[in-house]
């Protein structure tokens, strides 16, 4: 799997993967909460930089991340591709090449818990509310913290 950097032409796919992603594994939001969401992360998508994504064979973006501050700021997987390790590629990239350590990841989101967990991480803190100040418990991780 060729790691590269997202470019302005690909963020209408980044969406759709957000999108896709979000509706595959965090059901706890409803579909209100996803419209809430949809002008932030079109938002977020164009301006964070950079972003680093796994491409198909006709150069579609099926996978991305993007890391500040040694933080995994996000990772989404197309549905259609998840298992097949493109989570642990971009993961094992942000360890390794960007130094990232840590990561917030939503309590309700049993698979993202459970994956970040398998990679080494563990629970260091937990809020109360997500950053746009919503109900959303978030877990925060970090790499083989004791």
């Amino acid at each position: 799997m060729q790691i590269s950097q997202a470019t302005p032409a690909d963020v209408p796919r980044l969406f759709e993967v957000w999108e896709a992603s979000v509706r595959a594994t965090h059901d706890f939001l409803g579909e209100a909460g996803i419209q809430q969401l949809i002008p932030l992360v079109r938002q977020i998508l164009g301006e964070f930089a950079p972003l680093y994504c796994l491409r198909d064979e006709q150069g579609a973006v099926y996978a991305f991340m993007g890391v500040a501050h040694g933080n995994i700021e996000m990772l989404f997987v197309d549905p259609a591709r998840r298992g097949g390790g493109a989570g642990r590629t971009l993961v094992e990239f942000a360890l390794g090449e960007l130094g990232a350590y840590k990561v917030d990841v939503n309590e309700q989101n049993g698979q993202a818990v459970g994956f970040y967990a398998r990679m080494g991480f563990v629970q260091v803190g937990r809020s109360e509310r997500d950053p746009f100040g919503n109900p959303y418990p978030l877990l925060h991780l970090e790499l083989g913290a004791q």
